[in-house]
């Protein structure tokens, strides 16, 4: 299979012994290389100065007196912003340690991710190259696809039981985008709600058929996948989730889908995104969500330990019900570190 997600930044990470992503210096460099850190014409001397000492030794300590030179009071901020997640990467030593630190507390506890004061693109991010790293170089095409939930808004497009989902992003950038698939139709109605017609795009839905396609278009966002049950996506979604579960926990599950949720069994659960985790929480409070609300949900799943390794099970042998929902403008914000923090193994083992 073609190498894939070449921007990402995992290519300029190392692995450890354990197979985890080390920040090196280059992976470093290319934070302060970004546009809102790089120096530009209007730039002063002590910030090009600044730029070519990180550069030359990324992993320098700056004081605070060095960054109050600075002329320019965004500058300043976009400096500090990128320090203070450096340090963090290199405090937790690997990238998933630094994930796993800007949302669980080393005693296990659920932490809010914006004391951390990172940008959520900066988490993004690491979602991304640690996926990179989980899926490896025999990732199937679909789930590479499916992946990208984890790091990337999606729009729900919903019609005649068919659920797609799409780049947020892509779609934003064109109101005359078209689904390039027998039987699905366009869904510029889904498009048109962006009002920014910039450019065509040709979204294609990716199915088992074409789904080789994705290697020549990685990068493009502009594909779709439909998730509905017995579908190809859906079945991608659920291996990526298994994949980043095992990686993170080193415990080997099984994701399966479902067709509705069983209220009566549903003892452990986790919302993949706040829209369906207010959802499940009505529904396991015996709270009856009304239809529109229900409407909402696109996708159900099961997951179950396969192989325990010393970490916590889930009680009496229960599954873990996961939902995805859309809000009520169709988005799909996906919160893979409610896979960290709400599932019953241990983080700390």
């Amino acid at each position: 299979m073609p190498d894939f997600w070449r921007h990402s930044g995992y290519h300029l990470a190392e692995r450890n012994i354990d197979g985890r992503l080390l920040p090196t210096d280059d992976l470093l460099r290319a934070y302060f290389a970004r546009p809102e850190v790089a120096p530009v014409a209007e730039s002063c001397a002590d910030e090009r100065a600044l730029f070519a000492r990180l550069i030359a030794e990324p992993r320098l300590d700056i004081g605070a007196d060095v960054l109050g030179r600075l002329a320019d009071p965004d500058a300043r901020e976009n400096y500090a912003v990128v320090l203070r997640f450096r340090d963090h990467l290199l405090e937790a030593g690997t990238l998933e340690t630094a994930y796993r630190r800007l949302f669980v507390g080393a005693d296990g506890k659920t932490l809010d991710f914006a004391a951390h004061r990172v940008p959520p693109l900066f988490a993004d991010q690491l979602a991304q190259m640690i996926l990179r790293n989980a899926l490896g170089d025999d990732c199937p095409a679909i789930q590479a696809r499916a992946a990208e939930l984890f790091f990337r808004d999606q729009r729900a497009h919903v019609e005649d039981g068919q659920v797609l989902l799409a780049d947020a992003e892509t779609v934003a950038a064109s109101a005359e985008a078209v689904v390039d698939a027998s039987g699905f139709g366009n869904i510029g109605k889904l498009l048109a709600q962006a009002q920014t017609p910039l450019r065509k795009v040709d979204i294609e839905v990716l199915d088992d058929a074409n789904a080789a396609d994705y290697w020549e278009r990685d990068e493009r966002h502009d594909t779709a996948l439909q998730i509905n049950f017995g579908r190809a996506g859906m079945a991608g979604l659920c291996r990526v989730i298994e994949r980043w579960v095992g990686h993170f926990f080193a415990v080997q599950v099984r994701v399966d889908p479902l067709r509705s949720l069983d209220s009566a069994r549903m003892r452990w659960y986790s919302g993949l995104d706040a829209a369906s985790t207010a959802l499940m929480n009505a529904i396991y409070n015996g709270k009856a969500p009304a239809d529109e609300e229900r409407r909402r949900i696109l996708c159900m799943m099961k997951l179950e330990a396969v192989e325990n390794k010393g970490v916590a099970a889930a009680p009496n042998g229960r599954a873990v019900y996961l939902a995805l929902a859309m809000d009520e403008e169709g988005n799909v914000r996906m919160k893979p570190q409610n896979l960290l923090t709400n599932l019953p193994f241990d983080l700390r083992a």
